[in-house]
């Protein structure tokens, strides 16, 4: 491709407690609009801000609604309600007109410098997706940061693609790629499956995250296990595969629990006792029942979202302001 060439990128935010952060974070995006040369020379510009209001607890339509005075780049995305990041994510991209579309959170963890960087590791590489990959430990707690890494190490295993673990909301993705994945991905679909799906060049970038702005955290435990259960769900049938082989190993467990059992009574001359081993008998095989049919039930409620036609956003032509309690 001709070195010359401007890749315009569209950036989509996110935002559900943008009110204190969003100024400063537009602030520091703008000399990014104006065009930018990346360490390996390629010639890039943010065309545009797509603001995806969330419907969170503060005012952020307020900022949003400045910024859009003040910045001719900035454009508001209003959601109907709340729906969660990957969806409001979903919403910008399908908004989005540049060629490329970079996703970035709102708290000013991520540098929008590093965009550059992530443009050359794909234009070098012929990647239609680029990750940020952090260098230093994310700015949380540190049993946050440890069940973060156990729940992308289980997702490399379900998906069988060690580059799919490493992901993070900080992405480039070819933008017809990400056109088309907001098209058709459905409701319930995690985000980056979803790219899983529909691209096969995948890379990396190396990045330092910096500390967050004065935001509270958007996730508490409870949401972000939620998120990661959504994620298990999303990634095929491998969880269900697991049912089965739970099913086999309880049929062989207790293969092997009659066979002990026989053998104590008529050849080690050993006595049974008949209601300590139907209890743990018939409580080992209720639960795994009751776990697969858990499972199999999360299974067929995203199907029944899907197939009863539930939105994954809605757009709107105003702000929903957010509930004021007296």
């Amino acid at each position: 491709m001709n070195a010359l060439t401007t890749h315009s990128i569209s950036l989509v935010i996110p935002v559900y407690c943008g009110e204190k952060t969003l100024p400063v974070l537009i602030e520091e995006i703008t000399p990014l609009t104006l065009g930018q040369m990346t360490p390996d020379g390629n010639c890039f510009v943010i065309c545009e801000v797509l603001l995806v209001h969330d419907c969170g607890p503060d005012r952020s339509d307020k900022s949003i609604e400045d910024l859009i005075v003040q910045y001719p780049f900035v454009r508001p995305v209003w959601l109907s309600r709340n729906y969660g990041q990957h969806p409001a994510t979903l919403a910008g991209m399908a908004s989005a007109t540049g060629d490329w579309v970079a996703t970035i959170d709102e708290d000013g963890q991520q540098n929008p410098a590093d965009i550059g960087r992530m443009l050359d590791v794909a234009l070098a590489r012929s990647l239609q997706l680029v990750y940020a990959q952090p260098t230093n430990p994310p700015p949380h707690g540190w049993l946050r940061n440890i069940l973060s890494r156990t729940a992308k190490t289980i997702t490399t295993r379900l998906l069988s693609n060690s580059k799919v673990g490493r992901f993070s909301s900080f992405r480039l993705v070819d933008g017809e790629i990400a056109r088309t994945l907001a098209a058709y991905c459905g409701s319930g679909v995690y985000l980056d499956v979803g790219l899983f799906w529909i691209t096969g060049r995948i890379g990396h970038c190396p990045v330092r995250l910096r500390n967050e702005m004065d935001r509270p955290s958007g996730y508490s435990y409870i949401k972000l296990l939620s998120h990661f259960w959504r994620l298990i769900l999303t990634t095929g049938t491998r969880p269900l595969r697991l049912i089965t082989l739970m099913g086999v190993s309880s049929v062989v467990l207790a293969i092997v629990i009659a066979g002990y059992a026989l053998y104590g009574k008529f050849l080690g001359e050993v006595p049974v006792q008949g209601w300590t081993s139907l209890l743990i008998v018939v409580a080992f095989f209720s639960g795994c029942i009751l776990t697969a049919l858990g499972v199999i039930a999360e299974y067929l409620a995203v199907t029944m979202g899907i197939v009863m036609g539930k939105p994954l956003y809605v757009v709107t032509t105003k702000p929903t302001r957010p509930v004021i309690h007296e």
